[in-house]
């Protein structure tokens, strides 16, 4: 009798996968045979959960979005909201873990291809919407109307510089190096209330 495997599941580590061989050998290794090889199977492995590239793309994604999403639910509990905002930006950055860091690297291999392949594109229309949500969500309380997609705008660009900057000097950006500079960074945000 055949194992029964769990299809999420399966389609979750196809896409943690993906992240490695993306990460690891960048975008010329990101096909469906080198997955395949990654994870120990053949290529039906990958094609009967995502038929192609830009269906795996879709997928890492699909990932982020739902990471997001089950994120934004816990942050909500918190109730002060500049701690709430501090939490949702270090959730953003890759302060210590290994596997944040290769998202991070997955994701600058992918974007040296995005006018090149449309499914790319797509992927990072989406993600830019979704980050944007994120932070446009859990800083509006703490900033004028008028000031608030300037706000965003500064949380996502100071997010993904940091995050450059920790894939390409993991040694200098440390877990204490990113929290300090983020704590200047958040005394600057146009805050109703300053953030001594």
């Amino acid at each position: 009798m055949p194992k029964y495997v769990d299809p999420e599941q399966r389609s979750r580590e196809i896409v943690r996968a993906a992240v490695t061989v993306l990460s690891e050998g960048g975008f010329a290794r990101f096909s469906l045979r080198n997955l395949a090889e990654q994870m120990g199977g053949s290529i039906s492995l990958i094609t009967h959960y995502f038929p192609n590239r830009e269906a795996l793309i879709g997928g890492l994604l699909d990932g982020v979005a739902a990471n997001v999403a089950e994120f934004g639910e816990t942050i909500r509990a918190v109730e002060d909201p500049v701690e709430r905002l501090r939490r949702v930006i270090e959730w953003g950055l890759p302060l210590d873990d290994e596997e944040e860091l290769a998202m991070e690297r997955a994701r600058i291999a992918l974007l040296a291809h995005r006018d090149a392949e449309p499914a790319i594109g797509a992927f990072f229309m989406r993600l830019e919407s979704v980050m944007r949500d994120l932070f446009r969500e859990h800083v509006a309380e703490l900033v004028d109307k008028d000031d608030l997609e300037f706000a965003v705008d500064l949380l996502r660009s100071w997010v993904n510089g940091i995050n450059l900057s920790a894939v390409e000097h993991p040694e200098i950006w440390t877990r204490d190096r990113q929290l300090r500079v983020l704590e200047h960074f958040l005394s600057t945000l146009p805050l109703r209330e300053p953030v001594v």
